[in-house]
């Protein structure tokens, strides 16, 4: 038998696409409390990148969860930075970014959806869709990304799944398809059925192993039904001629272009509903998709390396004073000790210790693909939104800053830690926590933040991580807006006149800090030609 071979290019591009067909990288999103770190831990589990889950509330679980290893997180039970993880799950690399659920945190969560190709999106049995859920589903729409939907806690009371689904139709805009049915709710939950496997999977309580207790069976008419459930087999028959005669078949296609939601029940506390959930998803979702770049889409399957920062963690191991940059590669090979290009700052860089991560713990990695998330050693010269390329200059789209909606001023109380005070707002604006901006003269530092939480963040990492005290007075803004102006005499103008509300961000844009919507608004039409721009998209668009 003769051997064919291929060119060197041919062939180093058929091995990227095998690359790219191996990896599934998503994100997963909820209301807070619904239970989406918990079930990252089970995902975890089932991949075999951990032996026990943990959980947030540490109530009964000795251990709380690998993505939630910010002292901050630990003590109140809440996922505050976006954590990424990678495992093996049958052939297939997931990278999983698991993202805060809180809603001062939803910016966070805005930033790393551009850095996925589906979402897994969790909803509480109980409370159905929150307003959370619902801004965040709007992000999934503005960017066509495909929707997974586990409904969780359905060993607890909660509301009728029929009614759940048509609540999620209504509020969230999509058509929804179970692929998996509950037998019972709360105390006579007994199950979930595998519509798309034809499979009972019977409830075991197990809080932190895998349970394998499924029953095969050939159709609803098997008498297993009966014999494992009882009453409820009748029951189980009825709900699922209702769903037949009401939803559509599944179509990939329709979940692919966002248009349909499949729908899985279970438990990600007591461990349940999970696999069948795991098993589908990497068979449907997308593998990594072409991104928007200012010069048009770029492809995976593109040769030439490129990829962008969408996150910025300080302090990923308090002991050494990290700062780490996590990089989503969109095109070619990445590869360790090579030389890319820092599209913004023109400079090209090297990386020798490039990691993936399984949360907190990480491992140095030598090359990476489309899809993969890698952590890279900053030295200050990444902000979010950076591209990195194999020479090329164009740069991602899609990372914009949003205006504020709260506004402190800092105050030091410590006036010998300036340094490290003013070091800690540096980089914490940098990991995109907050955004910063100094007003002059005085050099007064403004935080602006979309909600209260996020100021108790960065009160406690200064302290912690930099050493530094501060307060925080309050400052009555409305908005705060960026200022462009093809006419620059007319745009000086107003930042003389309006001094006491101009102030610059940490890359000297000019910004507008209005005190009213109406003050706002008398502003536009006093100056008809500066432009008062919402986010920062204007920087790159």
């Amino acid at each position: 038998m003769s051997t064919v071979f291929l060119p060197p290019n041919k062939t180093e591009l058929m091995s990227l696409i095998d690359q790219i067909e191996k990896r599934k990288t998503f994100g997963i999103i909820s209301h807070p409390d619904a239970g989406k770190t918990t079930l990252t831990e089970k995902l975890l589990l089932f991949g075999g990148a951990i032996q026990v889950a943990g959980a947030v509330k540490n109530n009964k679980i000795q251990k709380t969860a690998t993505s939630d290893f910010m002292e901050i997180e630990k003590q109140r039970g809440i996922s505050v930075a976006t954590s990424v993880m990678t495992f093996f799950y049958k052939d297939k690399l997931i990278n999983i970014l698991d993202t805060p659920g809180h809603k001062d945190f939803a910016e966070d969560t805005y930033r790393t959806l551009t850095a996925v190709d589906s979402v897994i999106l969790v909803i509480d049995a109980a409370s159905g869709v929150e307003p959370q859920t619902r801004r965040l589903m709007e992000v999934c729409r503005m960017r066509d990304t495909p929707v997974i939907v586990f409904v969780n806690k359905m060993d607890r009371e909660g509301k009728d799944s029929f009614s759940l689904l048509d609540e999620l139709e209504e509020e969230l805009g999509i058509k929804v398809r179970p692929l998996t049915w509950p037998i019972g709710i709360g105390q006579d939950f007994r199950g979930v059925y595998n519509i798309y496997d034809n499979e009972i999977n019977l409830f075991n309580p197990n809080k932190t192993n895998i349970e394998n207790d499924v029953v095969s069976t050939s159709d609803l008419s098997d008498p297993k039904l009966d014999e494992y459930l009882g009453d409820q087999a009748d029951e189980l028959r009825e709900d699922l001629e209702l769903v037949e005669a009401v939803y559509d078949p599944f179509d990939v296609q329709e979940y692919l272009d966002a248009k349909t939601a499949p729908v899985f029940f279970g438990s990600a506390l007591n461990n349940f509903g999970v696999r069948e959930m795991l098993d589908t998803f990497i068979k449907i979702a997308p593998n990594p998709m072409p991104r928007e770049s200012d010069e048009g889409p770029v492809e995976p399957t593109d040769e030439k390396f490129s990829g962008f920062i969408f996150k910025i963690h300080a302090n990923l191991d308090p002991r050494h004073r990290d700062r780490i940059a996590f990089l989503r590669v969109c095109s070619g090979k990445f590869e360790r000790n090579k030389f890319f290009e820092h599209v913004r700052i023109g400079k090209k860089l090297k990386f020798s210790n490039p990691y993936s991560f399984m949360a907190q713990s990480k491992e140095v990695v030598d090359e990476a693909f489309p899809g993969d998330v890698i952590g890279l050693y900053d030295t200050g010269n990444f902000k979010i939104g950076d591209t990195l390329t194999q020479g090329s200059k164009f740069m991602f789209k899609g990372m914009p800053s949003f205006s504020p909606e709260l506004f402190r001023e800092v105050v030091n109380t410590d006036p010998m830690k300036t340094k490290q005070l003013e070091k800690g707002l540096r980089q914490l604006s940098d990991e995109g926590v907050a955004q910063l901006f100094t007003q002059q003269p005085g050099n007064k530092k403004i935080l602006g933040t979309v909600g209260e939480l996020q100021f108790e963040v960065i009160q406690y990492r200064l302290k912690h991580e930099y050493g530094a005290s501060c307060t925080f007075r309050g400052l009555p803004y409305h908005k705060a807006t960026w200022l462009t102006s093809t006419n620059q005499s007319q745009l000086d103008t107003f930042i003389r006149i309006k001094a006491r509300n101009c102030v610059q961000d940490k890359d000297d844009n000019w910004v507008f800090m209005a005190d009213s919507p109406f003050l706002l608004n008398m502003a536009k039409s006093d100056y008809p030609d500066v432009v008062f721009h919402t986010t920062s998209e204007f920087k790159v668009g």
